[in-house]
């Protein structure tokens, strides 16, 4: 079946030919990543939020995250950091949580410099040294996504209450100094076992692919852990339970309007490297998206 979502726009040379590589060649060992599962279908704010706390809910999904504080190794106590947002905080812990679940550990080396882990996370390649705005991007989100204290929860009576990082160690400086830099970062252990339970395998290349947005990437990962469960024939989501689920941040009378400006265009990038998905414009009332079951980017062993 052809996906049916949006005018066809030429693909990026780049994403074109990762997704020819995703859809003729299955992936290897190193290939596969994974993330939480409630992370998958309730994922952390796409921009910059106000206020100290943040809640999603998906169906019977639910995450909360509070942003919490660090000592940054000045001798005037706790500095209370933002809460994690963006591509790159998502990236972040895709690579942590693989590791972590590949590794069977909680102990999770993450280079010997803030450039060693850009290019770890797939954001950075040889001889491309960072920019000083993205350097210090990256020291926010990843101070951010180790400082914040979450809650995940299933709608089946279970709530974890966790930290990304049980033990972290700030860093200042330049992207290139290793001495400044942590090295390891220990994940707490309720965030592990719970990781190691509710891991959901995804296409490493893919996540490489969409790495410049944190909607694709949400998209993504909500496709590979839904398309396959889905019981039945197909799964009918209008736009308005579309937007609940990736738009929550658009409201006003044409809510949906630009929310499907957004999310489309997100959805194509997607599509182009889970070849294996099955999604079509809906006709009548109310437009929207239909899913049909799709093999997973991991297949099952």
């Amino acid at each position: 079946m052809k996906p049916d979502v949006a005018a066809r726009k030429k693909p990026s040379s780049k994403r074109a030919s990762l997704g020819q590589e995703i859809a003729t060649t299955p992936p290897t060992g190193g290939d596969m990543a994974f993330l939480h599962t409630t992370l998958c279908q309730v994922g952390l704010p796409r921009s910059k939020t106000s206020g100290r706390e943040y809640q999603r809910r998906s169906g019977s999904d639910w995450l909360i995250v509070r942003a919490g504080s660090l000592d940054m190794g000045d001798g005037k106590g706790p500095v209370e950091q933002a809460i994690p947002y963006g591509a790159m905080p998502r990236l972040a812990l895709a690579f942590i949580s693989t590791y972590a679940k590949r590794y069977k550990t909680r102990e999770v080396p993450i280079g010997d410099s803030a450039y060693e882990f850009l290019k770890l996370i797939g954001t950075a390649k040889d001889g491309n040294m960072p920019s000083k705005t993205g350097y210090k991007m990256l020291q926010t989100q990843l101070h951010a996504l180790a400082a914040c204290h979450m809650q995940l929860g299933n709608g089946k009576g279970l709530t974890i209450n966790t930290q990304i990082a049980k033990k972290f160690q700030v860093w200042a400086g330049n992207a290139e100094q290793p001495g400044l830099w942590p090295g390891v970062l220990t994940l707490d252990i309720d965030y592990y076992d719970a990781l190691l339970e509710g891991g959901v395998p995804l296409d490493q290349r893919a996540l490489m692919a969409l790495s410049g947005s944190a909607l694709a990437l949400d998209v993504y990962c909500w496709l590979a852990h839904r398309l396959h469960r889905i019981e039945g024939r197909s799964l009918l989501l209008r736009w308005a339970s579309l937007r609940d689920q990736f738009g929550q941040d658009y409201t006003g009378p044409e809510a949906d309007k630009n929310f499907k400006k957004k999310f489309l265009p997100a959805l194509e990038k997607v599509l182009e490297v889970y070849p294996q998905a099955k999604v079509k414009r809906a006709s009548g009332t109310g437009g929207g998206l239909m899913f049909f079951p799709s093999a997973p980017p991991i297949a099952k062993t």
